[in-house]
Formats: C-alpha cells, structure tokens, sequence
C-alpha cells in the first residue's frame, strides 16, 4: 500500500491505520514461498492485534535479544561488531532455529570498526574495554558540564557539534575550536568562520569522520540485507521500528551521567526541565524520520532515568513524564506507536502512565521488573503491555521450571488480548532447551479459547 496523497491531512488514527496496512502488505518483499509470505502475515496479524487491544489468535512471542544470536551460533560478541559474515550467519541461524513471532534487529550491535576509528569514548565494547564476549557497557562521565545547560539550551547542534562530541570522540576532538557556524551570515564573516577548517587536526578529524562514514555505508546496508532475509525467508516481522529516548534521558544518560542528573533535580531543577523540552520536537523528529513506510509504525525508547530507584513519584510527575508525554503525543499525531521499554521498575508509576490524553490502544509498554499483575489492572484495555519474563533463568533454571513460570505468566496477563510475552531485559546467553521450552510453551499455551 503506497503512501496516501493526502496523508499529512489525515487524523492520527487514519495514520496509523494506513501505516499498519503498508506494514502488512509488506509490498516489495519477494518472499521465499507462500507459505512463507502467509506466516509472515499471520504474525503481523497477531502483533496489530494485541497493539490494537484486540484477542489474537494467541499470544505472540518476542525474544528481546542482547548477543545471544553469537552465542548460540559459536561466535564471539566481539565478531558481532566487526565481522558482518559472522554477524549474517548467526541472526539467520537464530532465528531460524527457535522462531519467536519477531525478529531482532541486526544494526543493533554497530559497526565496532568505526567507533575505533573514531575512539568513541562513551562505550566500551568487546574486544574495546571489555573482554571480547562481553556486551558492550556504557562508560558514564560528565560529558556535559553544569554549567553548559545555557549552551545547550541556547543552541543544541552548536553544543553537541563544539563541546558534546569532541568529549565522546577522541577522533573529533579538535572540534571544540571551531567557531559558532551561525556566524556564517554575511560575506565579510565567511573568511574568518571557516579559516578553522584548514587547521591540521580540524582536516584531520573530518578525514577520520569520513573513513568511519565509509564503514558504516558497508555495515548498515548489509543490516538492511539480513534484516529482509529474516522476512523473506523465515516469515519474521520486525517490531521495533525507529528509536528515540525520553528527553530526559537524553540530558541524563550520556550527557551529565546518573550521579550528575540526580544532583542537579536539587540543584539545577529548571534547566532539567527546559533542556527536557528543548529536547522534545528533536525527538518527535528523530522517530518520524526514521520510520520508513512499509516497516512497523513503532518507535522504541529505553527508559532509564524515570524508574522507580530512580526519583520518587512526585519528580517523575514533574522532571521526567511531561516531556516524554509531549514527544509521545507528537509521535501520535503522526500515525505512529511510541514503544516504551520500562527498564527497572515501574511500580510507582502505572497510574501515572495511564494518562487520559494518550489514546487509548496507541502506545506499547514493555516491561523489566514491573509487577505484570498490576500493570494488567491499570493498562487493560487502554495500552498494549508485554516482558517481565526474567532473563537470568532461561540460563540457570530448569526446563520444567521455564514451562511453569511461562504459563504463570500467560495465565496472569493475556485475558482477552492486548497482551504479548517476552523476556525482560535483553537476553546475552541462555540455555537452548529452556529458550525452546519458553517459546513453544507460550505458542502452545498461548493460543486463545
């Protein structure tokens, strides 16, 4: 289904309708067979329903992955970074082998030979600060200084290009002496404004930042490739859409780091709110721009900084909900589905979420650590809702144990839809006989009445 004419005078229900409807078609897609082509629909089927609020034929089953594809095909986190033959093979055999009704996405590991190039400091990763079958880890630090919300708020590209980036880039580094590009507004200023550029290490950063540029067309490409091989041949839709991140989070996270964000709700309490807000349409941005029609109409956030160990209910409501609110709206309004992964906890935050101005069956929650009984009673009916099935035991425990808690699980949530089962935070290694035993027992069990 093509892209109406009209689109942009749609509502957002008729968005997101004729968002869904290109989803299913899949148009373009050459599948393997038609058999095939028929469970690729089936499964979509099962996903538009339980986002929808609606009882599916059953309970569709999501495995979020961490490295566990490399694992399990004998191959290092480290390979999955930097050899894309390696990185091919083991999402296909994955996949393949144990069939979850969704595929994970194959970009989500990066290209670890452009973050070297580019001594990218904000991560370690395998084979880079890690050992080679680690995950990667965030290596948190004040990037942005408590003093810098001014700039920030001042102007945000002119931030990150001048002062976030040279910190996160060793390869960038010689950025922070470049002057304002704003000043690039008449002809006397142009000489002096771009005189930076033909410094040395400015000419040298910008020839790292395309060698890393030239990876990454090599690397995401072939992610697009293995990303339709798992459609085309295996039936597997994507569910995880576009990315974007609570605005919040955004200043939190890998700008002034948990220890600095938390200080500054006493110290800085405005600037937390209006670089919130500033960040805002960026983020509605960021999810519009990168949700390609055909592909599913969801944008996935991580929440970090909101959860319950976090700040109490009251700095929730006042320092982390109304700009994450606002980007979810503004995703809403243009036919798309705000894909909220809770890591953590929410406990203290379910009467907060279910917020009368979101729409009721336009938002997904997926959950860590929540209590699943609760989150039923607050979102039935209101907002699709899926994980909690804790990662740790398909490694440790037995498969009898699996079979057990999987349909405890499916027996406390899926009711009458609206509902889908998967593990609360990304799966790194497991054991294969219980990853069987929770994916064919939740299909099994799974199946409504």
């Amino acid at each position: 289904m093509p892209k109406p004419a009209n689109f942009d005078k749609l509502t957002p229900s008729q968005k997101l309708d004729a968002r869904i409807e290109a989803w299913r078609d899949a148009e373009g897609i050459q599948f393997a067979s038609k058999e095939v082509e028929k469970a690729y629909k089936e499964r979509v089927q099962l996903l538009i329903d339980v986002v929808r609020l609606k009882k599916p034929a059953r309970v569709p089953v999501s495995v979020s992955t961490g490295f566990i594809p490399f694992e399990y095909a004998g191959y290092t986190c480290k390979d999955a970074m930097y050899d894309y033959e390696k990185l091919d093979k083991s999402m296909m055999k994955f996949h393949a082998d144990f069939l979850p009704d969704v595929a994970a996405p194959a970009a989500l590991y990066g290209p670890g030979s452009a973050f070297e190039l580019m001594d990218y400091k904000l991560y370690r990763w395998p084979g880079h600060g890690v050992p080679e079958n680690t995950s990667y880890q965030c290596a948190e630090a004040e990037y942005m200084k408590p003093h810098e919300y001014e700039y920030l708020l001042r102007d945000p590209s002119d931030y990150f290009l001048r002062y976030y980036l040279p910190r996160i880039f060793g390869a960038l580094e010689s950025l922070s002496s470049l002057p304002p590009l704003t000043d690039l507004l008449e002809l006397p200023f142009v000489g002096p404004t771009i005189m930076a550029f033909g410094r040395p290490d400015v000419q040298e950063s910008l020839k790292k930042l395309m060698e890393a540029g030239k990876i990454s067309l090599d690397w995401f490409p072939k992610c697009l490739e293995i990303d339709a091989k798992l459609k085309s041949e295996l039936g597997l839709p994507a569910f995880q859409g576009a990315f974007s991140k609570a605005p919040m989070d955004c200043v939190g996270d890998t700008m002034r780091g948990t220890r600095a964000i938390l200080l500054d709700k006493f110290r800085k309490p405005n600037e937390i709110i209006e670089a919130s807000e500033r960040f805002v349409p960026l983020m509605i941005d960021m999810g519009v721009r990168n949700s390609p029609w055909g592909g599913p109409p969801t944008v996935f956030f991580p929440l970090h900084k909101g959860a319950d160990t976090f700040m109490s209910g009251n700095d929730f409501k006042k320092f982390y909900w109304p700009s994450l609110k606002a980007t979810m709206l503004g995703l809403i309004n243009e036919g798309l589905i705000p894909y909220m992964f809770v890591e953590g906890s929410y406990n203290q935050r379910l009467d907060i979420i279910t917020d009368p101005d979101i729409p009721a069956g336009f938002c997904i929650w997926y959950f860590d650590q929540t209590d699943m009984k609760e989150v039923r009673k607050k979102l039935k009916g209101y907002a699709c809702f899926g994980g909690n099935f804790p990662s740790s035991p398909l490694k440790t425990a037995t498969v009898d144990e699996i079979k057990e808690r999987t349909k405890k699980l499916i027996d406390d949530c899926a009711g009458d839809g609206g509902y889908f089962i998967g593990n609360g935070a990304v799966l790194d290694e497991a054991s294969t006989e219980n990853l069987h035993a929770f994916i064919d027992t939740a299909k099994e069990y799974g199946v409504y009445k």
